[in-house]
């Protein structure tokens, strides 16, 4: 991804997002990248003259056999990619290598080394081998990994930029008016630590039915792991309750910000760390509604936001709670700035008439 761009104006700094083609991995780069490019932030670096600029995000696509062992253990790393990403590898390198996913880490490393070190890497979620290999390494918290490079993250970095927002609340502005008793209801779906039962599916359906009666305005919206079968139950739901359901292009414009900026409470199913961090971004009290299955991993993450005052578990009650919103994407893209500055230095202004900052303008 890269700025937008003109002949003689200053670009600042290059940055490519990186990902390994997974919607939720490819989220956190977004959300760096868009924090990074705030106006506060990027006037900060914008006087970094950085080559390579790239327009689009970079997906990787690593083949077996490498794809069946670790990362930290491939051979010739640039191999498993198809020739078309290898090309990638060569110089002009980027000022910064964004990157999320295990898959991705291998070539984070690469970077890193093919660049002389010129490259600052940032590499999202555990990779499972050494922090040392990367410049920066963000983590969640409840993945337990600690080192003098390492970040750690309540949750996911999400960030919605104030443009976004306004569009959002321009576009779904009779919403103001529904305002008070108003909840989002984000389902998530199947996962390697828990799954979207029938008998799950049964206990919300119920306690949401009891929550409309009560006059709750319901938003539900559904994700891309959610099962077929619970799209079609909850959507049925919602015709009979009048309660409004949003799961794809065929339900109109989406309304997933709008829901999360004039909704009073959140319920989000307890398995998508990106979709708890979402609402947490916007201080929304969370419900955390259980699903089938578990793991240390997640139980970690959930005692994280409810210890932090950001959620507790969905009893089929909603309740009204305030705490400070969570806006870890924003510590990062700062942890990013500080270590960018200290490589290149600001140069001192004589004549602010005379300095332009062009800003970026991320694409999706």
């Amino acid at each position: 991804m890269a700025p937008a761009s003109h002949a003689d104006d200053q670009l600042g700094p290059s940055v490519w997002g990186v990902s390994d083609g997974r919607a939720g991995n490819a989220a956190q780069v977004r959300a760096v990248m868009r924090a990074l490019s705030s106006t506060g932030r990027w006037m900060q670096i914008a006087h970094i003259a950085g080559a390579g600029h790239r327009e689009t995000p970079i997906v990787l696509t690593p083949r077996a056999p490498w794809t069946l062992l670790p990362g930290s253990n491939w051979p010739m790393p640039l191999a498993a990619l198809p020739k078309e990403q290898r090309s990638l590898f060569q110089p002009p390198f980027p000022d910064v290598w964004i990157a999320a996913g295990r898959r991705s880490a291998p070539y984070t490393a690469r970077v890193r080394e093919l660049s002389g070190g010129r490259t600052l890497t940032v590499q999202i979620l555990d990779p499972k081998t050494s922090a040392d290999k990367f410049d920066l390494l963000v983590v969640p918290q409840h993945d337990d990994v600690t080192g003098s490079n390492v970040i750690q993250t309540v949750g996911s970095p999400s960030h919605f930029a104030a443009d976004d927002i306004e569009s959002a609340g321009q576009a779904f502005a009779d919403l103001a008016d529904e305002q008070g008793k108003s909840c989002i209801v984000i389902l998530g779906g199947n996962s390697k630590a828990h799954r979207f039962t029938e008998a799950a599916a049964d206990r919300l359906e119920a306690q949401l039915a009891a929550l409309a009666q009560q006059k709750w305005r319901l938003r539900i919206t559904a994700s891309r792991r959610t099962p077929v079968e619970i799209v079609a139950r909850f959507r049925a739901f919602s015709d009979k309750v009048g309660a409004r359901f949003w799961s794809g292009p065929q339900d109109g414009q989406n309304p997933y910000l709008a829901w999360l900026l004039y909704s009073d409470a959140a319920i989000v199913t307890e398995d998508s760390a990106n979709m708890l961090s979402d609402a947490a971004w916007h201080a929304l009290p969370i419900h955390i509604a259980r699903l089938e299955g578990s793991s240390p991993k997640f139980d970690r993450l959930h005692e994280s936001l409810i210890s932090r005052g950001c959620a507790r578990w969905f009893d089929g009650t909603l309740s009204h709670w305030q705490y400070p919103p969570l806006r870890e994407a924003d510590r990062v893209a700062d942890a990013i700035i500080e270590k960018l500055i200290a490589r290149h230095p600001q140069p001192a202004l004589k004549d602010v008439k005379d300095q332009s900052v062009v800003l970026p303008d991320w694409l999706e």
